[in-house]
């Protein structure tokens, strides 16, 4: 029993390990904001780790964006807390604030420098424009993951909410709670679907 014990003490300590420096890695070459580090965090916890499956990570995913702050911290709290509970969720916002401080600082420092000079603006350009793709790669994977999914319900409040953005410019944040208000209804409805069979 007490190797057992052991056991799961270094097995925890190895996960929490793993997600620290996977963390760090992700937070420190991601550029371009919250929905590049999705993509990032699913191949890496998703493909290459295999500790959450697709549906979770959309899940996760949700969760993230629609909690207030930045989306890459958010993820982070909610990867790290599923596969260690509170500590995974420090250990995971520890290493994503890590390297975003420590750049800011040093370009606070230099900023006067950094804003005129014409390789830097380049650089930011090119970057941008790798955002946008990767960006598009996030869509078409959870995207095509709901369709997989085979579920009409979901695929029409996906359709809905991408009309609503794209077409009507309707403010994402009355896209999310109306949403998250659809799917709490379909959640209440087929419990009451269960109970009565």
């Amino acid at each position: 029993m007490q190797k057992n014990k052991m056991s799961a003490v270094g097995n925890k300590k190895n996960i929490l390990l793993k997600l620290f420096f996977s963390t760090l890695y992700l937070s420190a070459f991601t550029f371009g904001g919250g929905y590049v580090i999705v993509t990032l965090m699913k191949k890496k916890f998703v493909d290459g780790y295999h500790w959450i499956d697709e549906e979770e990570m959309l899940d996760l995913t949700a969760i993230a964006q629609s909690s207030p702050g930045a989306i890459a911290v958010n993820g982070a709290i909610v990867v790290g807390y599923k596969l260690a509970g509170a500590v995974g969720a420090l250990t995971a916002i520890t290493a994503t604030i890590i390297p975003p401080f420590f750049i800011i600082s040093i370009v606070s420092v230099f900023y006067n420098m950094f804003r005129n000079n014409f390789f830097v603006s380049q650089m930011l350009e090119g970057m941008q424009a790798g955002v946008g793709a990767v960006i598009a790669s996030v869509v078409y994977e959870m995207g095509s993951g709901i369709v997989r999914g085979k579920n009409a319900a979901s695929i029409i409040i996906m359709s809905g909410a991408f009309i609503a953005g794209c077409i009507f410019n309707i403010n994402v944040v009355c896209i999310i709670i109306v949403c998250a208000l659809i799917g709490a209804a379909r959640t209440f409805f087929e419990r009451g679907r269960k109970k009565a069979e």
